[in-house]
């Protein structure tokens, strides 16, 4: 093959990569405590959640566990997006006052659920006008929002208002990861390239 083709090659593989990173569902989890609200606190409750959005389908799996809470629950969604990642708050993007069907009043519980983002009634309406007005770009923000780390999922409680614990979405594998193996093949093609001009250029001097 020569220098040319490598290089293509190569190319197509870097595209088809990137597309089918973000044509698969979407994977993000996190790990929900007290130290990570704002402002922070001293609670002992934990918690993990996974959210799955799927970008081919316009839907958002939400499952979540937690235990220990010092409150019990008022609420819980996820805000998107803070200005800095993983620092401060924003406002709330999924359906309030709470997701549908989420145990209220208990301080220990688990929930999963399958959110229609074509639904506006998965949305805070606020959200959706922030974000363009309809629930197509509310959909394009958070996903935006949750692949820069600027989107996170909380659980309020009667103990904390403003939320009990929370935990930052990170994508899995990070994005950090695509970027670094698609940079990879991109290296690993300009080398091959710069070899193969190398030793076109001595088969023409001899």
């Amino acid at each position: 093959m020569n220098a040319k083709a490598l290089v293509s090659a190569l190319l197509l593989n870097i595209s088809l990569l990137a597309t089918q990173t973000f044509a698969s569902p979407i994977v993000f989890d996190a790990v929900l405590n007290g130290p990570s609200e704002s402002p922070t606190n001293g609670s002992p409750g934990t918690g993990t959640t996974e959210v799955i959005i799927d970008v081919a389908v316009h839907t958002l799996s939400v499952a979540v566990t937690f235990a220990g809470l010092t409150g019990t629950t008022t609420a819980s969604h996820i805000h998107c997006c803070t200005v800095i990642p993983g620092v401060s708050t924003a406002i709330v993007a999924t359906e309030t006052p709470f997701f549908s069907n989420f145990p209220i009043g208990v301080t220990s519980g688990s929930y999963t659920h399958l959110f229609d983002l074509t639904a506006p009634t998965s949305w805070n309406a606020a959200f959706i006008t922030a974000s363009g007005g309809t629930t197509a770009t509310a959909e394009d923000a958070l996903l935006a929002g949750m692949l820069a780390g600027e989107a996170y999922l909380n659980i309020h409680t009667t103990t904390f208002a403003g939320g009990e614990i929370r935990g930052f979405l990170t994508a899995v594998p990070e994005t950090s990861t695509w970027a670094m193996l698609i940079l990879g093949f991109a290296g690993v093609g300009f080398m091959a390239y710069r070899r193969s001009r190398k030793d076109h250029g001595l088969a023409l001097a001899s």
